[in-house]
Parts: structure tokens; sequence; C-alpha cells
């Protein structure tokens, strides 16, 4: 019988995110084990590399859920409703991911070795087909506009990015924040009449 775990993946996560917080991705596993209180080897049982720890630590492994959930809506409910659906979950998950992806990237991150953002691809065009994806979807079922669902798809990613950018990774002391949901919503007041049937 198997001695039951008293280090949960939980705790292991919050070390890992400890040690890349301070180290950057150049922090070895030896010292995220020892600062979780388990072996080398208990650490590689629960996640078969660094870097999927890394991907654990950070919150990637939770990231674009949106795309299926907005995909999921095809055909159903209204475009808008679904697309500014997905557009505030996007936010949230970026919101949750980027300042820690941003500090763990600038400290100890050599861009000869990358194999997280290798791993990563490029999200934004991931994001962007998506999004390209449920347009030309509900094209075909009459409840968007001709359009070429590419171009619409990378402006939205776009201004979302550029929120991103603006309010999680340039924040201005003396600033009031833009809130999100003022900003989805002003984003498809611009770009619904070119949407809407």
């Amino acid at each position: 019988m198997a001695r039951p775990r008293t280090i949960t993946d939980e705790q292991i996560v919050e070390a890992a995110r400890e040690i890349f917080l301070q180290q950057g991705f150049a922090a070895t596993t030896a010292e995220i084990a020892r600062r979780a209180g388990v072996s080398e080897g208990t650490l590689f049982k629960r996640y078969a590399s660094k870097e999927d720890l890394f991907e654990a630590a950070v919150g990637l492994h939770n990231y674009a859920h949106w795309r299926s959930e907005l995909l999921s809506q095809l055909g159903q409910g209204e475009v808008r409703r679904n697309l500014e659906r997905a557009f505030m979950e996007f936010l949230k998950e970026a919101a949750a991911i980027i300042p820690n992806l941003m500090t763990i990237l600038s400290r100890g991150h050599n861009p000869e070795h990358n194999p997280i953002l290798e791993r990563l691809g490029n999200p934004v065009r991931q994001d962007a087909e998506a999004i390209a994806q449920y347009l030309r979807a509900e094209l075909d079922l009459g409840r968007v506009r001709p359009l070429d669902a590419e171009v619409t798809a990378l402006m939205i990613m776009g201004a979302l990015t550029t929120y991103v950018h603006q309010e999680h990774m340039m924040v201005k002391i003396g600033r009031e924040p833009l809130e999100a949901g003022r900003f989805v919503r002003g984003l498809l007041d611009v770009l619904w009449p070119g949407l809407a049937p």
C-alpha cells in the first residue's frame, strides 16, 4: 500500500512559483524540490518536466479555455453576447497569467533557450484563429454579415492584447484602470455594426 501524499500538488506549484519568481526559468528543479519539501524524484513523478512545472506555476495549463467555450456556442444564443463573454474570459485569463509570466521571463531568461516559448507557440495567433473559426461558422449560419473572418479576428486580438498591455503590463500610477467590461462593451459597440446580419 502506497503512503498517502503529505505534500499536495498545490504546495509544489506554489513553491515552484516562488522560486521561478525569484530566479526566473533558470531556477533548478533541485531548488524547487527543496522549497516544496520533497525529493527531486517526487517532483518528476508529479510533473514530467521542468517546463510542465513552469506551466502549472504560471497558470498556462489553464489558459485558452475561453476558446473552446466560444466554439461551443456556435449557432446558439446571441453572437454579440457570445463574443462579449469570450473576450471577458480572455481578459480574465490574461490578467491571471501575464504578471507572473513577465516577472519570471525577465529573470534568468536566456533567449537562446526558449522551451516555454516554443511550447506556447504563438498564443495570439492561436487566439485569433479561434475567433476567426467562430466567425466563419456563424457566417455560414447567416448569423453575421459577410466579412473577412481572419482580418476581423486579428483586429479584435489587436485591441484585446493592447488592453492587456496597457492595463497589466504598463500600469501607471495615478491613472484609474479601465474596467474590462467597459472596454469589451465599447469594443463591441464599435465592431458590431460591421458584424450584425
